[in-house]
């Protein structure tokens, strides 16, 4: 189970250890040169037992690279998603850009004394064209594992938000696989419905009960609210409900009786494990 959001803020980082110190969050994507960059780095040091990856971050603040194609002439930080995926659609991104900006945070993770193990992308857009050919470099350069964020549409089919969410990515998935090289990647993926917070708890139990043969990532984004966060992003209370659930009884005997093999065996793992 992957957390995202690492070293966003001082709080989203305590969030991310209660879970995983709690048995459920077993590996975490961490963003460099975040307000919580600092504690997260100490963290993700004293915590061997935590697999940690890049979060790479082209939405919040600036580049660690000049990134033109990224960023607002004006201001020099990144665009807004918004503006970012019109660039990309419109082939207006330089993906040796995108490679220098990924390389550089994957640098910065390195020198902090941190060996990532995964890559994936804030708000998955490494999905987008300009993008996605550009990260698959740097991921096989590296021999690390890249989420693939195609979400079953058959979880909870009925949720017509998380259609359109799995949609847009799903496209922008094929869009870009021209110019992508083949990294490696999970059999599945699975998130993106879970997001919200209403109902996180209920939902995570069914996908655990839905899961397919093989290895699924799993992404969540536990958390506690600090004021940074709240000024850096709307996904707030939401981290809180679902640090609640993944550090519950309820989740801890849900995963011990999948992992006895009782009902549908679920054994939690991290990228490591994987390449060992």
């Amino acid at each position: 189970m992957t957390a995202d959001d690492l070293g966003f803020t001082p709080s989203v980082t305590a969030g991310i250890l209660e879970a995983h110190h709690a048995g459920s969050v077993t590996a975490t994507s961490m963003m460099v040169q975040q307000p919580g960059w600092d504690d997260a780095v100490r963290a993700a040091r004293a915590t061997p037992t935590l697999d940690v990856g890049l979060h790479l971050n082209v939405l919040v603040g600036a580049p660690l690279t000049s990134a033109r194609s990224l960023t607002d002439a004006r201001t020099g930080s990144f665009l807004p998603l918004s503006a970012l995926v019109l660039r990309a659609l419109s082939g207006r991104i330089d993906a040796a850009e995108v490679e220098a900006e990924c390389t550089a945070q994957f640098a910065a993770l390195v020198a902090a004394g941190i060996h990532p193990t995964h890559m994936d992308s804030h708000r998955h857009t490494h999905a987008l064209p300009g993008v996605r050919g550009a990260v698959s470099r740097v991921a096989a350069a590296h021999g690390v594992w890249l989420r693939r964020p195609l979400e079953s549409p058959a979880l909870f089919a009925a949720d017509a938000a998380a259609q359109l969410h799995r949609a847009v990515i799903r496209a922008a998935w094929t869009v870009s696989e021209a110019g992508a090289i083949r990294v490696r990647h999970t059999d599945h993926f699975a998130g993106i419905a879970l997001q919200g917070g209403t109902h996180f708890d209920a939902r995570l139990d069914l996908v655990l009960e839905q899961l397919r043969p093989g290895v699924t990532e799993l992404m969540v984004h536990p958390g506690r609210v600090d004021d940074a966060l709240r000024a850096l992003d709307g996904y707030t209370w939401q981290r809180e409900r679902e640090l609640a659930a993944l550090t519950s009884r309820p989740l801890r005997d849900r995963l011990a009786r999948g992992a006895r093999g009782i009902t549908n065996p679920v054994v939690l793992i991290g990228f490591r494990a994987l390449t060992a």
